[in-house]
């Protein structure tokens, strides 16, 4: 029998998923499954025969925050143990997925894993290869926080300001990376984005705006560089295109994913030029079915 600390899951979502499953039958004794749901007319609210360990927690209405953002505070304030697993239910949690990442806790401390976002309609499709090159790899290589695989303990953060924080922002991760320095071990998850171009523009004006309060030179930074890339394209399209394919053939390895979409890294750049400044100029976005106006790092309006 396992001596570590028993550990509690905060799982946002308002439908029993797969992953809800999945981590369910993970449990082991003292772990608690947290099902983070919005209110009594949540669909999840209707499954009676739960499994031991799992307890619905219900985060009611964000007001000056995002529900994600509502969900994790509530859920933190909850949860009944130190060592805390963040996660979300749009990606397959292996049945070893959570004893691996304790015991990643007890050899590292706090860990993390990185996501790989899989396009889903035309847009996220295109733009495939620069999630990869300009989100997973930062992850992967810096050693930041991806808000879908985190654990840590209470402990290891001033919880008492992050939550406090938490509680008028959007962004659970991008606020979390400035209280915890997390080690990522080389574990990509696959993460299916998009369905429609819509959801996939709204999605970019929130990733964009996360990086606009969090992480301003990035986003700087990035769009230098795809501008100076694609001045070469224009000069040299063909060389362009195959030295970006061969560059995210090799990210796509050190991710340990393989992906024909690689060769789509030029129309990415293409199209990512003029996305930015859209992104940036828009007043509000829409997030799980909740429309948002950023105005600052702190200051956040639930529109509808």
């Amino acid at each position: 029998m396992s001596d570590r600390p028993p550990t509690s899951i905060l799982l946002p979502t308002t439908r029993w998923t797969d992953a809800c499953a999945e981590l369910a039958a993970q449990l082991g004794d003292g772990d608690e499954l947290l099902v983070i749901h919005d209110g009594a007319d949540d669909p999840v609210t209707e499954r009676k025969d739960r499994p031991e360990g799992v307890r619905l927690v219900a985060a009611g209405e964000p007001a000056g925050c995002s529900g994600k953002a509502n969900a994790i505070a509530v859920g933190m304030e909850a949860a009944r143990h130190d060592r805390l697993v963040w996660t979300d239910d749009d990606f397959h949690h292996p049945p070893d997925w959570l004893a691996t990442f304790n015991a990643d806790y007890e050899d590292h401390g706090p860990v993390g894993e990185v996501p790989y976002f899989l396009g889903r309609d035309p847009l996220s499709l295109v733009l495939e290869p620069l999630f990869a090159s300009g989100a997973s790899l930062g992850i992967h290589l810096r050693n930041q926080i991806w808000g879908g695989a985190v654990i840590f303990e209470r402990d290891d953060i001033d919880e008492a300001a992050f939550l406090d924080e938490l509680q008028r922002t959007v962004s659970d991760d991008g606020l979390l990376m400035e209280y915890l320095e997390v080690t990522t071990v080389g574990r990509t998850r696959i993460v299916p984005i998009g369905g429609t171009i819509r959801e996939s523009v709204e999605r970019m004006v929130r990733w964009t705006q996360i990086f606009r309060w969090h992480f301003p030179g990035a986003v700087a930074g990035l769009y230098l560089v795809t501008l100076f890339i694609l001045a070469g394209a224009v000069l040299s399209p063909l060389y362009t295109a195959a030295i970006l394919t061969v560059v995210h053939l090799a990210v796509n390895e050190i991710l340990g994913v393989r992906r024909w979409t690689a060769v789509l890294a030029l129309p990415a750049v293409v199209v990512f030029v003029p996305l930015i400044p859209y992104t940036l100029a828009r007043r509000t976005f829409v997030w799980g079915g909740r429309r948002y106006r950023w105005r600052g790092k702190f200051d956040v309006t639930v529109v509808e």
